[in-house]
C-alpha cells in the first residue's frame, strides 16, 4: 500500500476574506483527491479555511502547531501536534509535506517556501507573489497557480499514484 500524498498549505493567519474561500476550495480538493492536509495548525486564516475544506469533505488534516498547548488550534485539525518551537516548527511543515502550496502570507510563509527549496521540494505559489528570488534559484521546483484547480493539476501531473 502507498502512502498517501501529504500537502503541506502554507500561508496567513490574517488574510482576504477571498483568499480564505480559496483556500478553503483547495482543502476541499485536496480530501477529496485522498490526500492529507497539513498546515499551522491554527484557527485562523489560511490554515483555518484549508482545514475547514478538507475536514467537512471528510478529509484529514494534521496541524503543527508552534505552541506548547492547543489553545490555539482549529476545530477543524484532526491530528494537532503540538512542538512549543515557535517559528522553528515552520522546518516540520516543509520536512513532512510532498508538496508545499504557499497561499498568500508573510514572513513566516516565505521561510517556508525557502525552506522547501532548500529540501528540494516542489512549490506551488497560489495567487501569492513571492517575487523573483525564488525562481533564480528553483525553476524547476516552483510553481505557479491562480486556481485551486490548476494546484490540483500540478500535483496530479507530478506526483499521482497508480
Amino acid at each position: 500500500m502507498k502512502k498517501p500524498l501529504i500537502i503541506g498549505i502554507m500561508g496567513g493567519g490574517n488574510v482576504a476574506h477571498e483568499d480564505e474561500k480559496i483556500a478553503y476550495r483547495l482543502g476541499s480538493m485536496i480530501a477529496k483527491e485522498g490526500w492529507i492536509l497539513l498546515n499551522g495548525g491554527r484557527g485562523a486564516g489560511i490554515m483555518r479555511a484549508s482545514a475547514k475544506g478538507a475536514f467537512d469533505h471528510g478529509g484529514l488534516t494534521v496541524g503543527i502547531l508552534p505552541d506548547d498547548n492547543c489553545d490555539r488550534v482549529s476545530e477543524y485539525i484532526k491530528i494537532p501536534i503540538i512542538t512549543g518551537m515557535g517559528n522553528a516548527r515552520n522546518c516540520i511543515n516543509v520536512l513532512s509535506s510532498d508538496v508545499v502550496v504557499a497561499c498568500p502570507g508573510g514572513l513566516g510563509t516565505l521561510s517556508e517556501i525557502a525552506l522547501a527549496l532548500k529540501s528540494g521540494k516542489t512549490v506551488i505559489l497560489l495567487n501569492f507573489d513571492a517575487g523573483k528570488s525564488f525562481e533564480l534559484y528553483n525553476k524547476d521546483l516552483l510553481h505557479y497557480a491562480k486556481t485551486p484547480e490548476e494546484v490540483i493539476e500540478i500535483i496530479g501531473k507530478n506526483f499521482r499514484q497508480s
